[in-house]
């Protein structure tokens, strides 16, 4: 995933949290929210709670490879990504199916 299509700073998560447009299941919650940008922005946030700093490496390292077959980045939307505990007992396919729900959800909720 490029870095022009990463959410980074503190002060966008924060706003983009703050707008309270969120969607959820047992393995991620995601925020999400319209953008000015032109194409679509991602930003993962893995709690401490899951594990120590090599444990949350290898899950950002996953999400990503997941939001890059999930997300159409020609949106114009940002999203925020939190992994939960329950991310840890699915294996890969069944949190790349979890994403992808939540994904389709959101579309439908922006075209309706």
């Amino acid at each position: 995933m490029k870095k022009n299509y990463r959410v980074k700073k503190n002060e966008d998560f924060s706003y983009i949290i703050k707008k309270k447009q969120s969607i959820a299941n047992q393995s991620f919650i995601i925020y999400y929210l319209k953008n000015d940008v032109g194409h679509a922005r991602v930003g993962i946030s893995v709690s401490k709670k899951l594990g120590k700093a090599v444990v949350r490496n290898k899950i950002k390292r996953q999400v990503r490879m997941i939001v890059q077959q999930t997300i159409d980045f020609n949106d114009s939307c940002d999203y925020i990504v939190i992994v939960r505990n329950k991310y840890l007992d699915l294996d890969f396919n069944s949190n790349l199916n979890e994403l992808k729900y939540l994904y389709k959800k959101i579309l439908k909720r922006m075209e309706g």
